[in-house]
């Protein structure tokens, strides 16, 4: 009797076989488990073209998870909170708990909206002069404005007042300058000089680098402190004392110096609604970091010139190249929230 004999296939090619449907069923799991599957959402920011770097990151973390990333909408951030908790949007990156927490109180607070983690830690504030007039005439602190001939150092109009260059109406700084100005008795002695931020500055720069005395509210991360650097350049003015719309808010530094203004930070804020029914958005929210001296860098680029949106997108895709396995890190984390 005739048996067929049966030839095995080799052994290296059946592993590769199980590998290659390991392969395959692990590509088709994960695009099962995109947890953003049809769901757009839409980025809010403020008119600060700044701004978008940290935006665009996030929105680039919400796509390796499936969703659709609306383009981002500029509105000033009083109505940005107001446009996530109503769900005309769906977050903002930007969110600075302690300078902007009338914004969020206002807009529904927690009942509306979700915060949770810390997106940018040491996010500072306050008022600035030039280094050479503050050792010249021994300048520390802005009650000495109440001085004629200090103030006048720094009139760029003539008409005897100290002209800070401040905070642009709707960003939430503006109001507790106008609160310091009255607490500290500098009314009639600083005039807070508004409107478009990035153009005061290239004017105060420009007159720092003729050589004259400046006077000018910033903060960090911006790209201002990159180009006039604190220590070096300029020198922050302490304030006589805590003074801030928030009663019994404490301004005063871990060093014993104050600025005028609490350390902050930024986190990511989203809809209460969406982050509720998306945890793989919401947890994302929660872990991202971004190094405040990264956001700095990348601002000091756009001040340069590499500001269009292409330059900014290819600046965000190159800080993920980075810090690939970070960034990595945060979509599993994100997608096991969506699965557990």
């Amino acid at each position: 009797m005739n048996s067929k004999k049966i030839r095995l296939a080799p052994r290296s090619l059946l592993a590769g076989a199980v590998v290659a449907l390991g392969s395959l069923a692990t590509q088709a799991h994960a695009a099962d488990t995109l947890p953003g599957k049809g769901i757009a959402v839409t980025p809010v920011k403020s008119s600060l073209a700044e701004e978008s770097f940290q935006t665009l990151l996030v929105g680039r973390a919400l796509e390796k998870l499936g969703y659709t990333v609306e383009p981002m909408k500029d509105l000033e951030p009083a109505t940005a909170h107001l446009a996530v908790a109503n769900g005309d949007a769906t977050f903002m990156a930007n969110h600075w708990p302690i300078l902007q927490g009338s914004f969020y109180a206002n807009s529904g607070g927690d009942a509306k909206l979700y915060r949770k983690g810390s997106y940018s830690d040491g996010a500072v504030q306050g008022y600035m002069i030039d280094r050479k007039t503050a050792e010249q005439y021994h300048i520390t602190n802005i009650e000495q404005m109440k001085e004629p001939k200090i103030a006048a150092l720094f009139d760029a109009d003539g008409d005897g007042t100290a002209d800070l260059t401040g905070c642009n109406p709707g960003w939430g700084c503006e109001l507790s300058i106008e609160h310091q100005l009255t607490a500290y008795k500098l009314r009639g002695k600083i005039t807070h000089k508004q409107g478009s931020y990035a153009a005061l500055m290239a004017d105060t720069i420009s007159r720092y680098k003729a050589g004259k005395s400046i006077f000018y509210y910033t903060w960090t991360p911006y790209w201002v402190s990159a180009v006039l650097r604190p220590g070096k350049d300029v020198v922050w003015l302490q304030v006589p004392f805590s003074a801030t719309e928030a009663k019994d808010m404490d301004t005063m530094q871990p060093n014993g110096r104050n600025y005028g203004f609490p350390p902050d930070k930024q986190q990511i804020v989203a809809n209460k609604a969406f982050a509720n029914e998306n945890p793989a958005a919401a947890k994302l929210f929660e872990i991202m970091k971004l190094p405040i001296g990264d956001i700095g860098a990348q601002n000091l680029r756009m001040s340069q010139g590499q500001n269009s949106e292409q330059d900014i997108e290819r600046q965000v895709d190159g800080w993920i190249r980075a810090h690939q396995k970070q960034f990595d890190g945060w979509i599993a984390t994100a997608r096991a929230a969506a699965e557990s």
